[in-house]
């Protein structure tokens, strides 16, 4: 049905059109006189128009859709679109160019894995410099770390004398006590301001270090000297005794005890 109603409907149209076009022909053939006779009134010429023009609708209905504008447009883009992809490329097949086949890249696989190893390290080992140059720069430099620690020649100093060093910048007293000067200061701890016994304060009793810095105002004190034959510090009157112990004077603690230790016979090590 599909097939045939285009040629039907075209076939009522061309005999709508010959119908009428025979029929006027007829009247004009045998004059105005026989026109009655012969012509089809109003209303049979109202009728095979409205025939012809249903069949004409009917056969453009069923005609097939015209693609001939739509087709001719599609072919343009096509032609565009050709020449674009001939001379300036594709923007959907940008990858193609750098696509690898499946195994093609395993033949450099090592020297892919060497190089970002290399690299790896590399910056590892920058990370690793820049701590250390970091640490490096927070720690004590030579000449400090060369202050820190003193070594004394003990051999040099005879019984009863006191030398004073300079370690980081201060003054220690080292003195080599006699057996009546460790007696004198073998006593309890009545009456001392900082209470602390002797064997307190050193190491050996025979010999005692001390800091040579009054604890009042930091003068430094007179050796040998005083109402107890210690250390006496003349700018405010303080007497400390044998043991570096404050006695009388306006100072509030005893002679500080810096760290030290001996190194074998006759050598003192400060720090």
């Amino acid at each position: 049905c599909a097939l045939f109603t285009p040629i039907c409907g075209c076939w009522q149209l061309h005999a709508a059109r010959h119908v009428s076009h025979l029929t006027i022909n007829r009247v004009s053939a045998f004059g105005p006189t026989d026109s009655k006779a012969y012509s089809p009134n109003t209303n049979q010429i109202k009728m095979l128009r409205s025939v012809a023009r249903s069949a004409g609708l009917v056969a453009r209905a069923t005609a097939p859709v015209q693609q001939t504008a739509r087709m001719s447009t599609a072919a343009s883009n096509d032609a565009v679109l050709k020449k674009l992809g001939a001379d300036y490329g594709s923007a959907d097949d940008y990858f193609d160019k750098a696509r690898q086949a499946p195994g093609q890249h395993t033949e450099k696989r090592a020297f892919t894995y060497f190089v970002l190893g290399g690299a790896r390290f590399m910056y590892a080992s920058a990370v690793r410099l820049a701590v250390v140059r970091a640490l490096a720069t927070m720690s004590a430099s030579a000449d400090v770390l060369a202050l820190a620690n003193l070594e004394v020649d003990l051999g040099g100093i005879n019984e009863g004398e006191c030398i004073t060093v300079k370690w980081r910048g201060k003054p220690v007293f080292v003195k080599h006590r006699t057996d009546g000067q460790i007696e004198e200061v073998a006593g309890g701890v009545d009456g001392l301001r900082d209470p602390q016994t002797d064997l307190e304060r050193v190491q050996d009793p025979k010999w005692l270090v001390v800091l040579g810095i009054c604890t009042h105002l930091g003068c430094v004190p007179i050796a040998n000297a005083g109402n107890f034959k210690g250390w006496f510090c003349p700018c405010h009157g303080s007497h400390y005794d044998g043991s570096g112990r404050i006695r009388q004077g306006p100072a509030p603690l005893n002679l500080e005890v810096p760290p030290y230790k001996f190194a074998g016979g006759d050598k003192l090590i400060l720090g």
